[in-house]
């Protein structure tokens, strides 16, 4: 079945999928491994990121598609907590190797791919959504990322390449994984923490125990209004202790949909394929199977 879109504004069968692209191109490196093409050079990842994203379009039929970068951390994070990423080991030579060509073939196979210096992915992707939901599109977000919850509506959904079932993160599961609504992720996340992005939380303050607070108080703000409602006195005084810290990560967790250049909706449109430049890239990568896949005069994958 083809999703469509819910809004009435602009046309309601156009679906905006949006790639978090060095989410799917490190997710492919590492389930991929001692693949080479012809020359010797690594090709893991190329493969692997194929064929994923050819299933996305095979499953979701989007109209449009972009697929997203990260162009560098952004400066206003890094300058309220110096050690944001910080944790995150370089990029692996071997992947490094094959990025220009993930964005080579997502260009040849009709899909806009973006990067732009400084600007991450997420906030860039958060605008793209926008952007969609503006044009009456149902938006599909295909990332592993979970702040990404907090773009989630009933017209703004979330693939996890890692979730077998390929069931799309609406609000229900928002509420279901996590005790909380969409709009209360940014909230949750600056109490938890995230470990991955190198964001401390309150210290003794777990996912459970942040669910419940901002059931009872709806925000942080309300949170820290009515501190000495909160019981125990153990996570009372520690949610003194880190209120700076809680407004900080708020302003790191939070998306932000004013950076990236602005890409008008009919550059995002799925382009035919261009067969010849998919052959000739398959040729080089030593993907047999694909490159006889390729339908010169229609320029699609069988």
């Amino acid at each position: 079945m083809v999703p469509h879109g819910h809004n009435e504004a602009g046309d309601p069968a156009a679906v905006l999928l949006l790639i978090d692209g060095h989410a799917h191109a490190y997710r492919a490196f590492h389930a991929i491994r001692n693949l080479t093409g012809p020359d010797g050079a690594p090709t893991n990842a190329l493969f692997g990121f194929v064929k994923a994203v050819e299933k996305l379009l095979g499953t979701w039929q989007p109209t449009h598609v972009a697929g997203v970068w990260d162009g560098g951390l952004a400066e206003e994070r890094t300058a309220v907590l110096p050690g944001y990423k910080a944790n995150r080991p370089p990029m692996p030579d071997a992947l490094a190797a094959q990025m220009d060509g993930l964005m080579e073939w997502l260009e040849a196979r009709g899909c806009l791919s973006l990067c732009q210096n400084g600007v991450e992915a997420d906030d860039w992707i958060a605008r793209l959504a926008a952007v969609g939901r503006e044009n009456g599109a149902r938006v599909l977000i295909s990332t592993s990322d979970k702040d990404f919850m907090q773009l989630v509506s009933e017209d703004v959904q979330l693939i996890n390449p890692a979730d077998r079932d390929g069931v799309p993160t609406d609000p229900a599961a928002v509420r279901t994984r996590t005790g909380v609504e969409p709009a209360q992720i940014v909230d949750w996340l600056s109490l938890v923490g995230d470990s991955v992005d190198n964001i401390p939380g309150v210290p003794g303050v777990g996912p459970k125990t942040a669910a419940a607070l901002l059931q009872q108080f709806g925000t942080c703000e309300a949170v820290y209004s009515g501190l000495r409602e909160v019981a125990p006195e153990r996570v009372r005084q520690a949610l003194e202790i880190a209120r700076e810290d809680v407004v900080r990560n708020q302003a790191l967790v939070r998306l932000d949909p004013s950076v990236g250049q602005h890409v008008p909706w009919a550059d995002l449109q799925l382009k035919p394929s261009d067969s010849a430049r998919l052959g000739g890239l398959y040729e080089r990568w030593g993907f047999r199977s694909l490159r006889r896949a390729v339908q010169p005069e229609q320029g699609v994958l069988l």
